[in-house]
């Protein structure tokens, strides 16, 4: 009797694993408003907020009403967010100025500006080291950050351009070397390299996410792929196609889905089966240009922006501008199951 109440607790597991996914929907709009671009998302599911990157402050959202409900001002060049809960802390990149903007969580008062690197970009939280980790690009280097005091304490060379990256909750943290097509590991404590591995033949790794449980790393490749990894072997199990113009990629443990926001104005939705076993389940329409994303893991909840641009001067091969107070964030949900 044992071996068969095993044997049908593990086909059930099995099962609820494999399953399809719900349909994905955009389900509320809200108009934020206000001047430039944006950058990356990042929900604080503890206190039902999002931070959103804009270039000159970050602002901060009610979650359930998409009301703004303050900024963190004087930030100049607003890229990545990092929350550190536990000492009710906030960081975020100030690229144009080579450093990390520390503020309060509650207050939204910045508390002290920590010196990084050129291009300081994406930025996350150790809570095994207690570390918050920039990722600057054209320096080719990682910032280490005390996550209590805010104090600098060295910068990691990582031999190539790093886009995205995440912590993996035991002492590791991994990030994409987009101009070397690689994943690079680093030891958290020690600051140091200690693996790097090829994500061929993704090309272009910029945006990651994590499965913790089954240690799978998610890489959005600008070569219109998801890379998925084993870090515990360092090594590419397999690729799905995803659109064009990738920038963020999540990954929700409970819905074993992985989400691809691209530019091209899709959602790339990727089903876990099982650890190594993926299948493209849905691609949902975005407005172009919404390559940004946030996943609250509590809510099941994605947030991605959108705007209307303006057209490029004659000439200019840069970025189109964002018009003013077009800005709006759309809340994305999977729809309920029917009976």
């Amino acid at each position: 009797m044992r071996f068969k109440a095993l044997v049908f607790a593990l086909a059930t597991t099995s099962s609820l694993f494999a399953q399809s996914t719900a349909p994905y929907k955009i389900t509320q709009s809200y108009p934020l408003g206000g001047n430039g671009g944006w950058d990356y998302i990042i929900p604080d599911s503890q206190n039902h907020r999002l931070y959103v990157a804009r270039q000159t402050r970050l602002m901060v959202v009610d979650e359930d009403s998409g009301k703004l409900v303050g900024e963190v001002a004087g930030i100049n060049g607003a890229h990545g967010i990092a929350i550190v809960a536990k000492s009710g802390r906030g960081f975020a990149t100030a690229g144009e100025d080579q450093a990390v903007v520390m503020f309060d969580l509650k207050t939204l008062k910045v508390l002290g500006k920590t010196p990084a690197a050129e291009d300081a970009d994406a930025i996350l939280f150790d809570e095994v080291s207690n570390r918050v980790f920039t990722l600057n690009g054209d320096a080719n280097s990682s910032t280490v950050i005390d996550g209590s005091t805010g104090k600098l304490i060295t910068n990691i060379p990582l031999k190539g351009k790093p886009e995205y990256g995440v912590s993996a909750g035991d002492g590791k943290v991994y990030a994409n070397l987009e101009d070397k097509d690689e994943i690079v590991e680093i030891d958290a404590m020690k600051a140091t390299v200690t693996r790097r591995w090829s994500t061929a033949p993704c090309k272009q790794p910029v945006s990651m996410a994590i499965d913790k449980a089954n240690h799978r790393l998610f890489s959005g490749c600008r070569s219109g792929v998801m890379a998925i990894s084993d870090y515990t072997t360092g090594k590419v199990i397999t690729t799905l196609p995803i659109g064009t113009g990738v920038d963020g990629t999540a990954y929700d443990p409970k819905m074993h889905d992985i989400f691809a926001s691209n530019v091209d104005g899709t959602l790339t939705v990727i089903h876990q089966d099982r650890a190594d076993k993926y299948r493209v389940a849905q691609t949902l329409t975005t407005p172009v240009g919404s390559r940004s994303l946030g996943l609250d893991p509590v809510t099941h909840r994605i947030y991605v922006a959108s705007a209307k641009f303006g057209p490029l001067p004659p000439g200019d091969k840069g970025k189109k501008s964002v018009l003013p107070g077009t800005f709006t964030l759309l809340r994305i949900e999977a729809a309920p199951a029917t009976h």
